[in-house]
């Protein structure tokens, strides 16, 4: 099953082309439905302490109210609760401006996801990030001009890029030294990126 999780921070509406299907399920992290009402999007869950959405309560299907006091951010419960519902593909919109540590914990969520097999990607229209273990993946060409590389290992190897102004072969990249990943661009209808061993995040950003 398909979710969508509409969270806080702000968005740029033209930017976001991702939309959810008719039986697609669409879960409002707390301030976060101020987002999903942007972009003119029916929610089916509504959940979090309300601190940030003060409003009256709108009209829908399921209202999830938890304590101010928690362990876990809006967004990690909504995403549990997308998981306890049977996720196995999410898509996070929003979440990536305002509070750095919130935008942070929000990324490194994607690890997490990634291990349990869980297709996930996360974009407030700006910028759109998904993480990568050892594996490869296509990157359609899009109203994102720039996509980089950014590696979590010490070091990744086999890194390979197809399709992009500055194609890479079979090179190790350095967390140190990133500058040879950032801000490439696709030239062609997609890219291909291929990391043989190591963690990295894939990272399309607007110009």
């Amino acid at each position: 099953m398909k979710v969508f999780i509409y969270t806080g921070g702000g968005i740029d509406v033209n930017g976001i082309t991702e939309h959810p299907k008719s039986d697609d399920l669409r879960i409002a992290a707390d301030g976060g439905y101020k987002n999903a009402m942007l972009l003119g999007e029916k929610v089916d869950v509504l959940l979090g302490d309300f601190d940030s959405y003060t409003d009256k309560l709108p009209d829908v299907k399921e209202i999830l109210k938890v304590p101010a006091e928690k362990d876990f951010t809006d967004t990690q419960m909504a995403i549990n609760e997308a998981l306890a519902r049977g996720a196995d593909e999410i898509v996070i919109i929003g979440g990536l401006d305002g509070r750095l540590d919130h935008a942070l914990a929000n990324v490194s969520i994607l690890a997490e996801l990634w291990k349990m097999r869980v297709h996930t990607v996360i974009t407030d229209g700006k910028n759109r990030v998904r993480y990568m273990d050892s594996s490869s993946t296509l990157i359609a060409k899009s109203h994102f001009t720039y996509v980089s590389v950014i590696a979590l290992s010490e070091k990744l190897k086999g890194v390979s890029i197809e399709g992009c102004k500055y194609p890479l072969d079979n090179k190790t990249v350095l967390r140190s030294e990133p500058s040879l990943t950032v801000s490439n661009e696709i030239v062609g209808n997609c890219a291909l990126i291929s990391v043989r061993r190591g963690q990295c995040l894939i990272i399309e950003s607007k110009g």
